[in-house]
């Protein structure tokens, strides 16, 4: 049902000057990984095109996020969090499973992709006030975050300009939408000792009380309230398809 896997090795994608054995590697970590925490029906529909629906809003049953897999995300990832509202979709989070240089479980964002759609920009008015002013890519790097640490792995890495496979961006004509560097590290993140991955926090920093301005305490006290019901969501999902007891343990050799 999904024969993108062997395309996948085969081409240049993920990020940019990986090779054939890398490639061979990522793509068999991320699949034993995943096999290896999920429940059987869990690990097929996630690696196929059906994905499973992870988060749902209380007030809006067509604004939701999944996990799923799609041809066009194969270049950048095996798997990916994709938000809806109102059957368009807004942002994906394009990532892959694999073990850091150190051998940890981690997983590796290889794209952020923005909506397409003519009215999308009206609908990411609309969800961002109803997020407390919360972006609507901050907040699919979020539930990115909150998926990561339901899985249990140990690091997040994002890829930056550097890294992105295509190195599209480097023409004028071509550039990125969204600047991956100036992103990450607005998001905490930090460079690594590969000028291709950043390193992400698997728990997004908050601003304490203190540092809000009085005018908009109120605000944050309600976005944090929101995203905490977010967390709490995820983390019921991911229970819910996870294997008992499963860890961030390495694979099977």
């Amino acid at each position: 049902e999904n024969p993108f896997p062997m395309e996948q090795v085969t081409r240049a994608f993920f990020y940019a000057g990986s090779t054939f054995a890398e490639r061979v590697a990522l793509t068999r970590h991320h699949y034993e990984l995943l096999q290896a925490w999920l429940h059987p029906e869990a690990f097929r529909t996630c690696s196929t095109f059906h994905g499973l629906r992870i988060w749902q809003s209380e007030d809006d049953a067509s604004w939701q996020t999944a996990l799923t897999f799609a041809p066009g995300q194969r270049k950048e990832g095996h798997l990916s969090l994709v938000m809806t509202a109102g059957g368009v979709s807004l942002y994906q989070m394009m990532f892959w499973l694999n073990l850091d240089k150190t051998g940890a479980p981690s997983l590796f964002i290889g794209a952020m992709q923005g909506p397409n759609a003519a009215n999308a920009k009206d609908i990411i008015k609309d969800i961002t006030k109803r997020s407390f002013r919360y972006r609507t890519k901050n907040l699919i790097l979020y539930m990115t975050q909150a998926v990561a640490r339901s899985l249990g792995v140990q690091h997040i890495y994002a890829v930056t300009n550097d890294g992105y496979y295509a190195q599209n961006h480097v023409r004028r004509d071509r550039k990125l939408k969204t600047d991956f560097g100036a992103f990450w590290e607005e998001a905490g993140g930090w460079k690594t000792d590969d000028p291709r991955f950043d390193e992400l926090p698997l728990i997004e920093p908050r601003k304490t009380m203190e540092e809000v301005p009085t005018r908009k305490r109120a605000q944050y006290r309600k976005r944090f309230a929101f995203l905490d019901a977010i967390d709490a969501q995820i983390a019921a999902s991911m229970e819910s398809i996870r294997r008992s007891g499963a860890g961030a343990a390495s694979p099977q050799a």
